[in-house]
């Protein structure tokens, strides 16, 4: 018989852990409340080497026959075809299918190589007496932990589909939020991008030669001061961006610019690898003007999202805390989780940490308070993360119409200086030129 490792909690709200003997998960979480315990993660326990002899013997036969080496970068399934699958499954779950069934008609009709290979994996470890849960804990690449928890949840409670419809539903809403944060700020990205490269290119290869031309046009009468400003920021581009060293035969290499530049987005990265760096960056992107709205009401739009549907679908509490932690995209807001979670396994309430954090606007911690108080907390989580999506797509809309005239008065007061700078000396010479003629 497996053996369950559990934690939970007792009526006086301390923690205990424990191994228990059960036939499966459902029987553990059972017997764990029959004992009044409110429990908070039940797992199986890992087997032991002896136990795993097969899986060990198919691995050493792999090293002599064919050998499996995988590359790939990231899960190689995208969130819309996830999402898609979710949806699916659900419908045929809904509609009375067999789990298992289901699964095979989805493989079958896949596209994604991935994914239907994962589906296969999935009816087999099923037909092998594993749970879906089960099946889906060995993909973790593709199936996070907030969606094997919450298909766990639905295992558990014997509502599969309507978990697998409120996580297609989930995923759906943060991909449409996601894809107008990108779609609204691909064409600014895009503009500037042009933009940057085209200056680069009249600094860097076109301005210097108007320096040779006005050399020899004006003689002694000298350049404007203006002129040679632009003149002089030429070039320090074209001398620090590209060098033309003698040792490598007059080959063009990075200067100090570009290699300041590569070091720089180096050391940023190792940066972010740091717990402390990716903090700070964090908190930077919160404070950062008009974009740093945004990405405070993603943020909070998530977590409440999270939290909600994962409560919803009977996730215990303290464990929905530590999914939305892990998943929260900002050390900020996982901060401001994790004391929610010290908060809720003392026994105190959700509101007071989410009040010292700072994070979270008044309007928010009062709608968790009142939800709290009237037991319809993941109904008030899920209305506080539909408003903050429509407040998303505002500060979107707002933030595009704001950067669009910015970078239309940047550009053409770059443009237009570079432009003076030009005829600036053309009108010193037609000066020069009136002089000599009436002289």
């Amino acid at each position: 018989m497996p053996k369950f490792k559990y934690e939970a909690m007792d009526s006086r709200g301390k923690e205990t852990k424990g191994v228990l003997e059960v036939a499966s998960q459902a029987e553990a979480i059972n017997r764990l409340k029959e004992m009044g315990f409110l429990p908070t993660k039940v797992m199986e326990a890992e087997k032991p080497k002896a136990a795993r002899k097969d899986g060990g013997g198919a691995k050493g036969k792999g090293r002599g026959g064919k050998v499996n080496l995988n590359f790939s970068i990231g899960s190689g399934v995208k969130p819309k075809v996830l999402t898609t699958f979710t949806r699916q499954l659900a419908t045929l779950v809904e509609a009375g299918l067999p789990l298992l069934r289901g699964l095979r008609v989805l493989s079958k009709q896949e596209r994604n190589p991935t994914l239907k290979r994962i589906l296969g994996e999935l009816a087999l470890s099923i037909e092998g007496g594993s749970t879906f849960s089960e099946g889906l804990a060995q993909h973790p690449k593709v199936f996070n932990r907030l969606f094997v928890n919450m298909v766990k949840a639905g295992e558990i409670g014997g509502v599969l589909e309507v978990v697998l419809k409120r996580l297609a539903e989930f995923m759906e809403k943060a991909e449409k939020i996601k894809g107008k944060v990108i779609a609204a700020m691909f064409y600014p990205t895009a503009v500037m991008t042009v933009a940057i490269a085209i200056l680069a290119l009249l600094m860097i290869v076109v301005v210097p030669k108007f320096k040779t031309i006005f050399a020899d046009l004006l003689g002694d009468a000298g350049m404007p001061a203006f002129t040679e400003v632009v003149l002089k920021i030429s070039d320090t581009l074209k001398d620090q961006t590209i060098i033309f060293p003698e040792w490598a035969g007059g080959f063009p290499l990075p200067g100090p610019v570009v290699w300041g530049i590569v070091i720089f987005v180096i050391l940023f990265k190792i940066m972010l690898r740091t717990k402390k760096g990716q903090l700070v960056w964090d908190r930077v992107k919160l404070k950062l003007p008009v974009i740093g709205s945004v990405i405070s009401k993603v943020a909070i739009a998530r977590f409440t999202r999270t939290l909600g549907t994962l409560v919803q679908s009977g996730v215990p509490i303290l464990q929905a805390l530590t999914i939305v932690k892990e998943t929260a995209g900002n050390l900020v807001v996982a901060n401001a989780v994790g004391a929610v979670y010290e908060s809720v396994k003392e026994g105190e309430t959700i509101t007071a940490p989410l009040e010292k954090s700072a994070v979270f606007p008044p309007m928010v911690i009062s709608m968790v308070d009142v939800g709290e108080q009237t037991g319809a907390l993941p109904e008030m989580l899920l209305k506080i993360a539909d408003n903050y999506d429509e407040e998303v797509d505002n500060a979107v809309t707002a933030m595009t119409s704001l950067l669009e005239p910015i970078m239309i008065v940047f550009l053409a007061v770059i443009v237009g200086s570079i432009v003076i700078a030009l005829f600036l000396p053309l009108i010193t010479l037609i000066d020069k030129l009136g002089a000599d003629d009436g002289g």
